[in-house]
């Protein structure tokens, strides 16, 4: 894996990032992906250990709910 620093942070980050758009189906999000904790978990996991550091999510995903699954993996 490839890794850049993060500004002036002296933070290196993962060129890959793993996005948790697809993680909870609250409303709209639904349709989406939906993915529950258990999916999440096993995603998060693959990413991890392939050396991804980089995740992307948004308090609108799934109502909050993609933070808290990511959170909790």
């Amino acid at each position: 894996m490839k890794y850049r620093l993060l500004g002036q942070t002296g933070l290196y980050v993962s060129e890959l990032c793993l996005g948790a758009m697809t993680f909870g189906a609250q409303g709209f999000w639904e349709a989406m992906g939906g993915l529950k904790q258990e999916a999440v978990n096993e995603l998060v996991r693959v990413a991890y250990e392939g050396g991804i550091n980089f995740f992307d999510t948004a308090n609108v995903y799934s109502m909050v709910q993609s933070e808290t699954l990511l959170g909790q993996a």
